[in-house]
């Protein structure tokens, strides 16, 4: 027996519980990965930029860190924004306007004729591309329902996996064979067929206008995130935590939010800006507990792999983003299986395989470290074959087979349990539970990574040596290259440990479906099971 989906379903006439995923939901699951492969590729794109920016703007690397900082301010300052938003105007009048102004961002981007210029039109780009992911989650997560979340938040999961791996491509062919512009004006195209997909596609908007806004949550959560975050960011280039800048900025932040959540708890408006109360679903505390330590222990790693190529084993950008492939097949078959499972047996046993294939995987780039002996010089440069190609290709395609039976489920997890009415602000909390865990895990292994760097006098020796344009002393350059690769076997010994952390929480999560349904088609909540 059929069951017609409820009054406020995005989409009319839906089976409600059917396991197989009907042509609407496909069609909004490609709108909202539209908007979430233009947000998550700049991110990575732009980063293989920053040297070309130096040059073309002729500026030094922290002014041109302002583009990528930029825009990850702009996104904390909005998300929390969000959940309200699309209450109050609906989830596709904002998706759509989120869309406009990455879009609009992206084409002033590529008019840009100063850095200044460029990071203003950056953080515009940041307005919209922080309210397109948890937007993207709310749509899918009403459009699928808690019995198919696994299979759609799978397909959301492509451009979030695969966007640090294949960015770093794209950025770099873009710029090998035309111009820095073009990694902003690709945007373009895509954003206009996104626009137009979303205004057909997107069922239309049931908004709740008596809504009021939290100002005082705004006032405190949004500034209090930027100030935290931009404090984080600068840890890299200061080098310690104990910076004067770093700890200020840190600091109010911290306490920011810190009052933000005493108000929330204690003395909470009608609306909240972020409900702290969701945190009363165990599943969701669980999978905000998770989802830290991953994007911790993933964004920070993600860093590192490009690094090891291009600083140790002298690759190009180009190169080094093509050898990342791997992970991205591996991602790529295990994802739509482990969505598939996810909505059939529950995502915690899915979680607790992923998470231990990726610590294989990356216990694998723990090897990385050699001797000076085994650093030959020859005419075309440094030559180093240890660990050999395919030893490493093999743990990042090991590591992709566990990335893609990890994220998602973990998302979701934390959102299948939730009502209608929680969506918006469940999937707003877990991204920015994302965007703060991924700025720490970035920030950390940088800091891990440089001082690694900077603890070595042949490492430190040699780069002074190119900086000043002389010729490094051929004897220092075994040493300098086998402690550089010390350095980073070191720190990805740290990433396979957090990973491995992550196996705590992973245990907790749901190992149930989230609805069953009974002989006569009614269906039981997946909540009231698990309790």
């Amino acid at each position: 027996m059929t069951t017609q989906t409820p009054s406020n379903s995005p989409i009319p006439g839906a089976p409600a519980d059917g396991d197989k995923l009907t042509k609407d939901v496909l069609l909004v699951a490609g709108v909202v990965v539209l908007g979430a492969i233009m947000s998550i590729l700049d991110i990575t794109v732009v980063s293989v930029a920053q040297p070309t920016f130096q040059t073309e703007f002729d500026s030094s690397p922290a002014q041109v860190a302002w583009t990528m900082t930029g825009y990850t301010l702009a996104l904390a300052a909005v998300i929390p924004l969000t959940g309200w938003a699309a209450d109050r105007f609906g989830t596709k009048r904002l998706y759509m306007l989120a869309v406009f102004l990455f879009t609009a961002g992206s084409v002033l981007c590529a008019t840009a004729t100063s850095i200044e210029m460029l990071t203003a039109f950056r953080v515009l780009q940041g307005l919209g591309g922080g309210m397109l992911m948890p937007l993207g989650m709310t749509i899918m997560t009403r459009a699928a329902g808690p019995e198919r979340l696994g299979r759609v938040m799978a397909i959301l999961g492509v451009p979030m996996l695969l966007g640090p791996i294949f960015g770093p491509i794209l950025g770099g062919w873009l710029i090998d064979i035309a111009s820095w512009h073009w990694i902003f004006l690709i945007n373009l195209p895509i954003g206009v067929v996104a626009l137009v997909y979303a205004a057909l596609v997107l069922p239309k908007d049931s908004p709740t206008p008596s809504e009021t806004f939290d100002f005082l949550g705004m006032v405190l959560l949004s500034p209090g995130l930027a100030l935290f975050l931009y404090g984080v960011s600068s840890i890299p280039e200061a080098g310690t935590v104990w910076d004067t800048k770093v700890l200020t900025t840190g600091i109010i932040g911290l306490a920011l939010v810190a009052l933000f959540v005493l108000r929330e708890l204690f003395r909470a408006p009608e609306h909240p800006l972020i409900d702290l109360h969701l945190f009363r679903e165990r599943p969701l505390t669980i999978a905000v507990i998770a989802m830290s330590l991953f994007a911790i222990a993933f964004f920070g790693a993600s860093l590192l792999f490009p690094s090891y190529f291009l600083q140790v084993r002298g690759e190009t950008t180009l190169q080094a983003g093509l050898l990342l492939a791997p992970q991205g097949i591996g991602a790529m078959i295990t994802m739509p299986i482990a969505g598939v499972l996810t909505d059939r047996i529950g995502p915690g046993k899915i979680v607790l395989v992923g998470i231990v294939v990726i610590v294989i995987g990356m216990a694998m780039f723990t090897q990385v470290g050699i001797e000076p002996s085994q650093v030959h010089l020859s005419a075309a440069g440094v030559d180093i074959s240890d660990p050999s190609y395919q030893f490493l290709l093999g743990a990042l395609f090991v590591m992709g087979l566990g990335m893609g039976g990890t994220m998602m489920p973990i998302m979701t997890s934390a959102l299948q349990t939730l009502k209608d009415a929680q969506i918006a602000r469940g999937s707003t909390l877990m991204n920015i539970t994302q965007q703060v865990a991924a700025s720490i895990g970035t920030a950390l292994f940088s800091v891990l990574l440089t001082n690694g760097f900077n603890g070595s006098e042949a490492v430190t020796a040699l780069r002074g040596a190119i900086a000043t344009g002389a010729r490094p002393d051929p004897a220092l350059i075994p040493q300098a290259f086998s402690d550089m690769s010390h350095s980073f076997a070191q720190v990805f010994l740290v990433a396979t440990v957090l990973v491995a952390l992550c196996l705590v929480p992973a245990f907790l999560l749901p190992r149930r479906r989230p609805a069953e349904t009974k002989p006569d088609g009614e269906s039981v909540n997946a909540a009231a099971m698990m309790h």
